[in-house]
């Protein structure tokens, strides 16, 4: 990873975009932390002077314009987009609410394409890449999940989609299909030791993956 490059990372203040944000700066590079809790601030100061925190509402257009106009403002450039906010609200499909339906593609989703639409005149100019956090769950499905796991199958048809359209233009469009990680989501449907470790036993390689493991992926994709 060059020196030069500016990262914009939404969902960046825990689970997998902190690990990203965290090898990003330790890489050397500059990473702008979009999130919507204010605790995205006190994370920036800890990343230290590589980092901007960006506090947002990836669902809300004017935010995600006003994020980057700010990146651009304070570095002069945006080189690579990481999608990786989501709002999971469950449930089962036979009587799922209409708004938290709406709720699992609004940052997820519509979070993801908003900010691909107004970043991609940067990535354009400088050779940039997006890559998007998915889920296996997109894939396979899941039990009670039904919203979340249709926002992210559309995710990965909004990848292949950019990804057509702009490589011609020099802009490199990937996904990750994370399947079961360690993160805040994750730990609300599995909070205790028994859980947990029912669940890793349903893993091939019989563990839960790290953060880490997702950041290192996305790195690589992002690189030249």
């Amino acid at each position: 990873m060059s020196e030069e490059r500016v990262w914009l990372v939404t969902g960046a203040s825990r689970g997998i975009g902190l690990a990203v944000a965290q090898r990003i700066v330790d890489a050397g590079d500059r990473v702008a932390l979009f999130a919507r809790g204010d605790a995205v601030h006190s994370v920036a100061d800890e990343l230290g002077s590589n980092c901007l925190a960006c506090q947002a509402d990836v669902s809300k257009p004017d935010d995600v314009r006003a994020a980057i106009a700010s990146i651009i403002s304070h570095w002069g450039r945006l080189d690579v987009v990481v999608n990786n906010a989501v709002l999971m609200v469950p449930g089962m499909l036979a009587n799922h609410d209409s708004r938290a339906w709406r709720q699992n593609f609004a940052v997820s989703l519509d979070g993801a394409m908003y900010l691909m639409r107004e970043a991609f005149p940067e990535l354009k100019k400088n050779g940039g890449a997006v890559v998007n956090v998915a889920s296996v769950c997109g894939l396979l499905g899941s039990t009670g999940t039904a919203g979340y796991s249709a926002a992210k199958a559309g995710m990965l048809a909004l990848t292949r989609n950019a990804a057509i359209e702009w490589g011609k233009q020099g802009v490199r469009v990937n996904a990750v299909i994370p399947g079961v990680f360690l993160t805040p989501p994750t730990e609300g449907l599995m909070p205790d030791e028994e859980s947990q470790a029912a669940t890793a036993r349903s893993v091939p390689i019989g563990r839960i993956g790290d953060p880490v493991e997702c950041a290192n992926a996305i790195a690589f994709l992002a690189s030249d």
